[in-house]
């Protein structure tokens, strides 16, 4: 018979008659507690020691990232399946994405019912309520969201790798048998419209709004938020028609990734969507309009404390040779705080808390846009140096400092995007949408390593020149428009 294990027991030290803790116990703690709060300590100090500063660490060069395995294919039903096998943790991510462009409506009432379609795609189907829906995700640790743009229906969520068939069931009967209940419907519709009238009060909303109707027009792309009266117009047998016209399989492409394997993937996949299918195809967005330069519209906002400021120029896409160049251009400009613009009219003038810059991509299009918020005051002159540094960067090209700080904030950026399941799956679920696949970001990471200085100048004065950019300010047009109008080309309202 084994021997009983012994326990340890925890000792308390005798109280005193008077309640204090003995005198040895007394001694220890004053031992371990300061005898005044330390003082915070300056960045100085933390880089000084009392042999010197303390050096800085050379960069070193970046560990070969692991392709990890994959496998793909295109089921018998049109859609397209990628799995890729990355056990960093014991779950998968998936994404479906559904080409959403809309035809036979207006991009308005289209926009609309997309995003009351989003809303309520995965509320219950005709065997599942919203609860049991709920309730059977949540036994196997998993979880579906839907959302929608001018491009695409994503929907999207992770779960448990030991519970991937089972979120496939619910996802193939949410895709095969949605229910769309009018209550259902009926409760997302008004909870859509008191958001989004809520959101076309913010100014970044509004900046948003006019941007993207001054580029591109009445194209669809211009509508990925829609109004809240069109929300409001929707009808239940709105959504269930558009559901059966475009929620299609074929154009359509599934990412899984995660700690799985990719052919079983694939396997399971093909068993659990098996009975969706459609005779149609998934419909791309048209090409929007290529972005022209032109002057700044200005939209009153009468009494506005702040103006925001949007610009937008043509840029190349993906699949350029120019594409890493413009990378490192647009961070130079922009895209990160240690850039020009930032330091220019944030760290020395102080105009605007943040300034960003960033590339967007639509079928046959892409762009690049600036933003920035300022006061009313300082709107002409925040806006003059943006257009400065367009021109300095199109002009004189960048130093070789400039150009290798942004070259390792783009390398570690995309290692850190790469690194997690969430952050692969959404990647390649983008790339996908343009017909390129995990081999692209091999040669982006290699062609982001080699770009020279002189390439990303030679970018830099195609796509940044100022003469090229077109856009937007919203504000108090009566505090600042003789003053930009005095040194830009600018239409007042």
């Amino acid at each position: 018979m084994p021997k009983p294990t012994a326990q340890k027991s925890i000792v308390k030290a005798p109280a005193k008659p008077d309640g204090k803790v003995p005198d040895r116990f007394d001694r220890t703690l004053k031992t371990i507690r300061p005898s005044k709060l330390a003082r915070p300590r300056s960045a100085d100090q933390i880089g000084r020691t009392a042999l010197g500063s303390r050096p800085i660490p050379e960069l070193t060069q970046a560990l070969k990232a692991r392709v990890p395995s994959t496998a793909a294919a295109t089921l018998d039903s049109g859609l397209n399946v990628v799995a890729v096998r990355k056990p960093g943790t014991p779950l998968i991510e998936v994404r479906l994405r559904i080409p959403f462009g809309g035809k036979g409506l207006s991009a308005r009432v289209h926009s609309a019912r997309a995003e009351v379609l989003a809303s309520s795609v995965l509320l219950g189907t005709e065997r599942r309520t919203r609860e049991q829906v709920d309730e059977d995700l949540g036994t196997v640790g998993g979880h579906l969201d839907a959302s929608v743009d001018s491009q695409r229906l994503m929907i999207a969520g992770s779960v448990l790798s030991t519970g991937l068939e089972v979120l496939l069931e619910v996802m193939a009967d949410s895709l095969t048998g949605a229910a769309f209940r009018s209550h259902d419907v009926g409760g997302e519709r008004d909870r859509l419209v008191e958001q989004l009238a809520i959101a076309s009060s913010q100014p970044s909303t509004v900046a948003r709004k006019y941007l993207q109707h001054r580029r591109f027009g009445d194209h669809p792309a211009a509508w990925d938020m829609p109004d809240a009266t069109d929300v409001a117009a929707v009808t239940t047998a709105g959504v269930r028609g558009l559901f059966r016209r475009q929620v299609v399989p074929v154009g359509s492409t599934l990412v899984l990734v995660g700690d799985l394997s990719p052919a079983k993937t694939l396997a399971m996949v093909a068993k659990a969507l098996g009975d969706w299918h459609s005779d149609r195809q998934a419909l791309e967005l048209s090409p929007p309009p290529q972005v022209a330069p032109g002057p700044l519209g200005v939209f009153d906002r009468p009494g506005a404390v702040q103006s925001q400021v949007r610009l937008s120029a043509p840029a190349v896409g993906r699949d350029h040779d120019g594409y890493a160049a413009q990378q490192l251009a647009n961070l130079i400009y922009a895209g990160y705080f240690s850039s020009r613009l930032v330091e220019n009219i944030r760290e020395d003038k102080g105009y605007t808390y943040s300034a960003s810059s960033s590339v967007h991509f639509w079928p046959g299009a892409a762009t690049v846009t600036i933003g920035f918020d300022t006061n009313t005051e300082s709107t002409a002159p925040a806006v003059w140096e943006a257009y400065y540094e367009l021109g300095r960067l199109a002009l004189l090209p960048p130093t070789v400092d400039e150009v290798e700080s942004a070259r390792n904030y783009a390398l570690g950026t995309l290692a850190t995007s790469l690194a997690t399941q969430a952050g692969y799956a959404a990647t390649i679920s983008s790339l996908a949408a343009f017909g390129l696949g995990a081999e692209w970001l091999a040669g982006h990471r290699a062609n982001l390593a080699r770009v020279t200085a002189d390439e990303v100048h030679s970018l830099a004065r195609a796509v940044f020149a100022p003469s090229a950019f077109m856009g937007v300010v919203v504000g108090d047009a009566a505090q600042f428009g003789a003053a930009l109008s005095s040194v830009l080309p600018v239409e007042l309202p």
